[in-house]
């Protein structure tokens, strides 16, 4: 029994590892500053590929070398771009949100306060037509 538990614990430890290391990683490779080196890196294959004059080993180092290493960064900065309008927007919504429920809460106690003088009105104008009557009467 304290094997699974021991073996439980570790699997916990490792995916509590493995996620800190993917949050770094990413956090480093989606920045400009990554695709700027992971441009570079890629131009320096790029005259060994203009050398060799074949035309598949340019269209590769096109799609396999520069897009992917470089794409790669910008289309994750481009993501957490997005991913913060996102944030941002849902933030402005729950602060509206907020707002018309505090206007909603404070037409609902004007309506009852507008209640409450009503059936006083309402009282009043009784007593009045109880008072009518038995003064013809």
């Amino acid at each position: 029994m304290s094997s699974r538990l021991s073996y439980r614990f570790t699997m916990s430890s490792i995916g509590k590892f493995n996620k800190k290391l993917a949050s770094v990683v990413t956090g480093m490779v989606s920045t400009m500053w990554c695709a700027y080196i992971f441009a570079a890196i890629a131009l320096i294959s790029l005259p060994s590929a203009i050398k060799s004059g074949d035309t598949i080993v340019i269209v590769a180092w096109i799609a396999q070398t520069f897009l992917q290493l470089v794409l790669l960064s910008i289309i994750m900065v481009g993501q957490s771009v997005q991913s913060e309008g996102v944030a941002q927007k849902i933030e402005e919504t729950h602060f509206a949100s907020l707002g018309e429920f505090e206007l909603a809460k404070e037409a609902r106690l004007l309506a009852r306060q507008e209640l409450i003088e009503l059936k006083s009105i309402s009282l009043e104008v009784h007593q009045l037509v109880r008072d009518l009557e038995r003064k013809i009467q």
